[in-house]
């Protein structure tokens, strides 16, 4: 049981759990980000193309339990016991669910855009710097070399 403790305590504290556990809850605040622009943003625009905002009032009664009649809601045919096949709940879930990969996609490639640009400009500023840190040797004159003539032509003497 010691053993197993250590290993769990290992596990814990290895950075890629702790980055996990930072996701999670970055991503649960990032889903009421989401869920905001969904219900605040989104719903009212497709309830005014659409004309409703929630589709889970569409749905077919499979079997009607005894003594009801006339048009109930969804909420009040499940209560009832009625058997309904809610297909509106369904569309608004995969709605929702291609709303959020929809923002999640968006946001992911601009972050890249963002980061690539970002390293972009970093390598030119490196490649900057490697030029300026080089100094170049201007080209010798022809008094340079006249006088590099001189001091080799003295050396020569002296080594006579």
């Amino acid at each position: 049981m010691k053993k197993f403790i250590q290993d769990f305590q290992a596990f814990i504290s290895r950075g890629n759990v702790i980055d996990m556990a930072v996701g999670v809850i970055v991503g649960a605040a990032f889903s009421q980000i989401v869920n905001s622009l969904v219900k605040d943003v989104v719903n009212p625009i497709l309830g005014f193309v659409v004309g409703s905002q929630d589709f889970s009032d569409l749905f077919i009664v499979l079997s009607m339990p005894e003594g009801y009649a006339g048009p109930m809601t969804y909420a009040e045919l499940t209560k009832a016991g009625a058997t309904v096949l809610g297909y509106g709940s369904f569309i608004t879930a995969v709605f929702h669910f291609l709303l959020l990969a929809l923002v999640v996609f968006s946001m992911v490639r601009v972050v890249s855009k963002i980061r690539t640009h970002a390293e972009e400009l970093l390598k030119a500023k490196e490649k900057e710097e490697e030029k300026v840190a080089e100094p170049v040797a201007p080209p010798p004159t022809p008094e340079d070399i006249e006088l590099l003539r001189e001091i080799r032509d003295l050396l020569k003497k002296e080594k006579a």
